[in-house]
C-alpha cells in the first residue's frame, strides 16, 4: 500500500468521529435567521389538511415538524453560544434581521399544529407562553437594533417582504390562543392581550406595506431582487384574516371580544380581500422573473417564506367562510391546498438535496484538511 493511500485511509478514519460536530458548527454559523419559516410552512399545511379531512398528510407533516423544530433550535442555540458576534450582526442587519421573527411565528404555528392534529393541549399551552416571551425579546430587540444602528441602508436595500413577518409573528400568537380556548373562556387580561395583539399585527402590516410598495414601484427592480419573501405581503394579510376569523368564532364565549364584532368582521374581510388581490400580482412577478428574465429557480432557505402564504391563504379562507357563514368559499381551499402541498413538496426536495450537497462539501473539506 502506498503512503498516499495510507494517509487517505487515516484521514477517513479521523474524519468520521468529528464529521457530525463539523456539520453542526458549519450549519449553526451560517444559519439563515428565517429558517423557522420551514416550521411555519409545514405547520400551516398540516393544519389545513386536518381541517380538510386529509389526516394522514396532516400527521406526516407533524412528524416532519417534530424533527425540524427541535433541530433548528439546536442550531440556533449553538450559534448563540459559539458564534454570538454573527448572531448580533444579523440582528442589526436590515436584510437578515426580520428573519428572527420566524422564531416566534414558527413556535406558535407549531403549537397550533400539535394542538389541532394531535390534541396535545398542555404542550400547545407551553408553546404559547414561550411564543409570547420570544415575541417580546425579538420584537423589541429587532426594532431597537435597527433604529439605533449607526449605519442604515437606503430604502432600496433595506426594506423587503420579510419585514412583514413581524405582523405574522404577532398574529400567530392570536391564533394559537384562540385554538387553545375554543370552548373555555380565558381571563379578561388574556382576552385583552389577544385583542391587542390582533390590533398590533394590523398596525405593523399597515405601517410597513407602504414602504414595500414604494420599493416595488419607485425603485428599479432587478429580477433577482424579487425574492420569495415578497410573498409574505400576501401571507401577512392571510394570517391577519385567520386571526380575525378565529376571534369572530370565539366571540360567543369571549365577552370582551364580542364588543368588537362589527369591527372585527369588517377588518377581517378587508384583510382577506387584500390577500386575494396580492396573488395574481405575485404570480405575474414570478413569471416575469423566471420566464421572461430567465432567472433559474433554485432552492434557497427563503423559499419557505413563499410556501407558508399558500398554506395560510388556504386556511384563512376556510376559517373565514365558517366565521361569516359563507359556505361558497369552501371551493377555494379545496383548490389551493393542492397548490400549497405541491409547493411544500418541491421545496422539501430542494432542502434535502441542499443538505446532501452541504454534508458532502463539509466532508470533502475535512478530508482535505486531514490530508
Amino acid at each position: 500500500m502506498s503512503e498516499r493511500e495510507e494517509r487517505a485511509i487515516a484521514a477517513n478514519t479521523s474524519v468520521r468521529p468529528g464529521l457530525l460536530r463539523a456539520v453542526i458548527l458549519e450549519a449553526a454559523e451560517n444559519l439563515f435567521p428565517g429558517y423557522f419559516a420551514m416550521v411555519m410552512a409545514t405547520g400551516i399545511a398540516s393544519i389545513a389538511c386536518a381541517f380538510l379531512d386529509m389526516h394522514r398528510i396532516a400527521w406526516a407533516l407533524l412528524v416532519v415538524n417534530w424533527i425540524a423544530y427541535p433541530t433548528l433550535w439546536v442550531f440556533t442555540l449553538v450559534r448563540m453560544a459559539v458564534f454570538p458576534r454573527r448572531l448580533a450582526a444579523d440582528l442589526s442587519d436590515h436584510q437578515r434581521a426580520p428573519g428572527f421573527f420566524t422564531l416566534v411565528a414558527g413556535t406558535c404555528v407549531f403549537g397550533t399544529q400539535v394542538l389541532v392534529v394531535s390534541d396535545a393541549h398542555a404542550l400547545a399551552g407551553a408553546l404559547w407562553w414561550f411564543g409570547v416571551g420570544l415575541w417580546v425579546v425579538v420584537m423589541y430587540g429587532f426594532f431597537t437594533a435597527v433604529i439605533t444602528g449607526a449605519r442604515k441602508p437606503p430604502i432600496a436595500k433595506g426594506i423587503h417582504g420579510a419585514w412583514l413577518i413581524a405582523a405574522v409573528a404577532t398574529h400567530s400568537i392570536v391564533i394559537l390562543r384562540s385554538a387553545l380556548d375554543t370552548e373555555a373562556t380565558p381571563t379578561e387580561p388574556i382576552q385583552l392581550l389577544v385583542l391587542a395583539m390582533f390590533m398590533i399585527g394590523g398596525m405593523l402590516y399597515l405601517a410597513l406595506i407602504p414602504l414595500i410598495f414604494h420599493r416595488l414601484i419607485f425603485v428599479r427592480l432587478e429580477s433577482h431582487h424579487f425574492s420569495p419573501p415578497y410573498w409574505i405581503a400576501m401571507g401577512a394579510v392571510a394570517i391577519s384574516t385567520l386571526a380575525g376569523a378565529t376571534l369572530i368564532l370565539r366571540a360567543p364565549s369571549w365577552p370582551l371580544i364580542e364588543l368588537f364584532l362589527p369591527f372585527l368582521r369588517g377588518l377581517t374581510v378587508f384583510f382577506w380581500s387584500v390577500a386575494t388581490w396580492w396573488i395574481p400580482l405575485l404570480v405575474a412577478l414570478m413569471v416575469w422573473r423566471h420566464a421572461w428574465k430567465r432567472d433559474r429557480l433554485t432552492y434557497e432557505p427563503a423559499m419557505w417564506a413563499m410556501v407558508f402564504p399558500l398554506g395560510m391563504y388556504t386556511m384563512c379562507t376556510l376559517e373565514l367562510g365558517q366565521a361569516l357563514g359563507w359556505p361558497f368559499l369552501q371551493i377555494v381551499p379545496e383548490i389551493t391546498i393542492a397548490i400549497a402541498l405541491a409547493a411544500w413538496a418541491a421545496t422539501f426536495i430542494g432542502l434535502v438535496l441542499h443538505i446532501a450537497r452541504s454534508i458532502r462539501a463539509c466532508l470533502q473539506r475535512a478530508r482535505t484538511a486531514a490530508i
